[in-house]
């Protein structure tokens, strides 16, 4: 391998890569990819050139999941998995999934430049879809990819009408049923999955620190509370007569984020609030609005958000108002695997950089491979802890240690694998 003096160049051309990447985009002027669109192609035919010239073999699987693989220096060899996502939100930034396969990508470049292949197979995987932006559906790449993708989904629409099924045919992909029944691995083929992901949070720049191992990705419950009130006429109706449904929703809203400012790393957002009949002129008869709870202790996080069920029901029962709760989303905190864990603060400590450990608050497709072989990440500071913003951005200098981490993950790893017994 070449020197650490070319890390510097390596993480350069990263971010160039993350700019280019960037302009492939629904929405002038904006950072816009959803699942199986136009950008989405032209990024899969840039990114694959990339792929090739780096000595892989190229694909797109069903679900239009970008997929590069990497031999190994030997015959019925294991592999090993790298990825993130290539889709993004809504007026998005530059990095968050995009960093992930592109240090993966300028690692494996490096391998090849230098002909070096390992005792295992290494397949870059960029992500189809993580953030669930067109169809409401996080996680379709990892989960089909996985085995986990129910087909009953490819008949969900878009905003346009435009169902999963007819979005894939369109971008060139056959959405056969029988195509998602089945993983591409089973588990002892794989070595595990490792995830380089911007951290999307201010710790690491508080710590003044480049980069992080993951431990623990945060389970969360998404629920959707319906508080059914009376409308009425907003000048005839007397205060002491009222049953306002948007008054009893702002009095929880205010309590979710009492509770979640007294319990220690407990988070709770309510982010959709849709008012009926939303008339400046009527007294709210209904309102709907979601909570997403998240904490690292499962049994915490379900105390806390029974306890703001309750803390509702106590609050619509004063103010004569009907509750209606939906439990949406369930997912327990899942661990990275300590093997992993122990392996990237190695490899950090061997390039002379601090290892602390983190919890992820978000969600990554990360969750998902878990269920089919061990996991882990790695984070990079982002700016002042911004993502899913235009503003979202990184230091070169910490891509060049996370390329430098990367690299020394993979070398630790090859070691690891030939020692064991056969």
């Amino acid at each position: 391998m070449e020197t650490r003096q070319t890390y510097a160049s390596a993480a350069r051309t990263i971010i160039d890569r993350c700019e280019l990447l960037a302009t492939f985009s629904e929405i002038p002027g904006q950072i816009t990819r959803r699942f199986a669109t136009q950008p989405m192609r032209q990024m899969h035919e840039v990114i694959s050139n990339w792929l090739r010239a780096a000595g892989m073999v190229v694909e797109v699987d069903a679900i239009g999941n970008l997929i590069g693989r990497y031999e190994a220096n030997k015959p019925n060899a294991k592999t090993l998995l790298l990825g993130s996502h290539l889709d993004s939100v809504r007026d998005a930034g530059k990095y968050d999934g995009l960093l992930g396969v592109m240090v993966a990508l300028s690692c494996l470049e490096r391998l090849h430049q230098s002909n070096i292949r390992l005792p295992f197979a290494i397949e870059l995987l960029g992500f189809a879809d993580e953030e669930g932006l067109r169809y409401q559906s996080v996680y379709m790449g990892s989960k089909a990819i996985t085995g986990a993708f129910a087909p009953d989904q490819l008949t969900l629409q878009d905003e346009d009408g435009i169902t999963i099924a007819e979005a894939l045919r369109a971008f060139g992909c056959n959405p056969d049923p029988t195509n998602f029944s089945v993983s591409r691995w089973s588990p002892r083929e794989l070595l595990g999955y490792c995830e380089v992901h911007i951290e999307q949070g201010p710790i690491l720049e508080e710590r003044d620190m480049p980069l992080a191992v993951v431990n623990s990705i945060v389970g969360q419950q998404r629920l959707l509370f319906q508080f059914h009130g009376e409308q009425g006429h907003a000048g005839t109706l007397p205060m002491n007569l009222r049953h306002d449904a948007l008054c009893a929703a702002s009095e929880f809203i205010l309590a979710v984020e009492q509770l979640a400012g007294s319990v220690e790393g407990l988070v709770a957002t309510v982010g959709q609030l849709e008012v009926q009949p939303g008339a400046s002129n009527v007294v709210p008869g209904q309102v709907q609005l979601s909570l997403d709870i998240r904490h690292e202790d499962n049994t915490r996080r379900a105390k806390c958000a029974s306890q703001l069920h309750v803390v509702a029901k106590n609050i619509c029962a004063r103010r004569g108002i009907a509750l209606n709760c939906q439990l949406v989303q369930d997912s327990p905190t899942v661990f990275c695997a300590q093997n992993l864990v122990q392996r990237w603060q190695e490899a950090l400590i061997a390039e002379g950089y601090p290892a602390p450990l983190l919890a992820s608050g978000a969600g990554h497709d990360a969750v998902v491979i878990s269920t089919l072989t061990e996991m882990s990440m790695l984070f990079v500071r982002c700016t002042g802890g911004i993502s899913h913003h235009p503003s979202e951005a990184v230091r070169e200098e910490d891509v060049e240690a996370a390329v430098a981490a990367l690299e020394r993950f993979l070398l630790l790893t090859a070691k690891e694998v030939e020692i064991e017994p056969v």
